[in-house]
């Protein structure tokens, strides 16, 4: 068997290359990686998420972004996309294209089948040394889940979970909880509580 080349390319090039595309792909150390579609279900939990946060958010100092915003992590080449972004304060932003952003306070990720195990472990890894990121959300698309990350001051992730309809998660960097039944009213019953 013969190995399979890797072609690297600097993140000017993919900045580049990414702002023609059709699609989108995600880069990080030198690699970029296609990103699949999004289930009906995903889609519908990320709209809900999006509808619940854009009511807590009228007349704050923050501003919520969908899936097609980049984020950037300068510390450790990551250039990704988040199915919901909250910034609070003043945006920061690679350069005056005002597409890649650079301070996130809060990343929301939708959990699908095939990019569970990445969003739970290696891309967390990743959004864990952004230092504007004082949240992590991870939202099941399969079963009433909602887990949040919270930064804490000793430099230690505290985790929060929901996992009943009736449950609400915190998220503390807006100081405002979102109902597990707001985020899963569009799925009806295809998403079982355990």
């Amino acid at each position: 068997m013969s190995a399979i080349t890797k072609t690297f390319i600097t993140e000017k090039e993919y900045i580049e290359k990414e702002r023609k595309a059709l699609t989108k792909s995600e880069y990080y150390n030198g690699e970029v990686f296609a990103m699949a579609g999004a289930s009906r279900y995903h889609n519908r939990i990320v709209a809900s998420t999006i509808a619940a946060i854009s009511q807590q958010l009228k007349n704050r100092s923050c501003h919520f972004y969908p899936s097609d915003l980049r984020v950037h992590n300068k510390l450790n080449t990551l250039y990704t996309y988040t199915d919901v972004i909250i910034v609070c304060g003043k945006e920061e932003y690679l350069d005056d294209e005002f597409d890649t952003l650079l301070n996130p306070t809060v990343l929301i990720e939708v959990l699908s089948p095939s990019t569970e195990r990445y969003d739970r472990g290696e891309k967390f890894k990743l959004y864990r040394s952004i230092p504007s990121l004082e949240n992590y959300v991870m939202i099941s698309s399969t079963e009433v889940l909602a887990e949040v990350f919270t930064w804490m001051e000793n430099n230690e992730w505290k985790l929060n979970l929901a996992k009943h309809k009736d449950d609400s998660i915190h998220i503390s960097a807006i100081n405002n909880d979102l109902a597990l039944k707001d985020i899963y009213e569009q799925v009806g019953n295809f998403v079982k509580e355990k």
